[in-house]
């Protein structure tokens, strides 16, 4: 938890512990002193930083709006095909590299949360999580 307040210092809002790629990774949601929100993932075992991504507010952000190509309705069909479910959560992001992404966290039909990035202008899959537990909420 350390590393992840020291690259953005702030309030942890939320913590989730997520299974990425057979790695287990914390996300820490961290709300800064101009009340922005930050997700700084981090590998569970090592500490190691390894994504920092700004959350923002809808698809009327700036950055997020520019970027974006495909509409949140189309988005959440294309998560929706990949995990056929509920969605319970919507985020949108910027990545460190300047993408936005769209993050559902969708009640999969088989009893996961499982989370999914989308990219706004081209519709790919941008990462695929499973949620193992969460503390917290936004």
């Amino acid at each position: 938890m350390s590393e992840a307040v020291k690259v953005k210092q702030g309030n942890i809002i939320k913590i989730e512990l997520k299974r990425e790629n057979n790695m287990l990774v914390y996300e820490y949601d961290i709300r800064d002193e101009d009340n922005r929100d930050w997700d700084v993932e981090c590998q569970a075992d090592t500490g190691e930083i390894i994504e920092l991504e700004r959350e923002v507010f809808g698809i009327y952000d700036k950055a997020f709006h520019s970027y974006m190509k495909i509409n949140l309705e189309q988005a959440k069909t294309i998560a929706l095909q990949k995990y056929p479910g509920e969605i319970i959560e919507i985020e949108y992001e910027i990545e460190e590299d300047g993408r936005a992404v769209y993050e559902f966290d969708i009640d999969t039909e088989d009893d996961k949360e499982m989370k999914i990035e989308i990219d706004a202008a081209s519709g790919n899959i941008h990462e695929e999580t499973e949620e193992l537990w969460q503390i917290g909420y936004e």
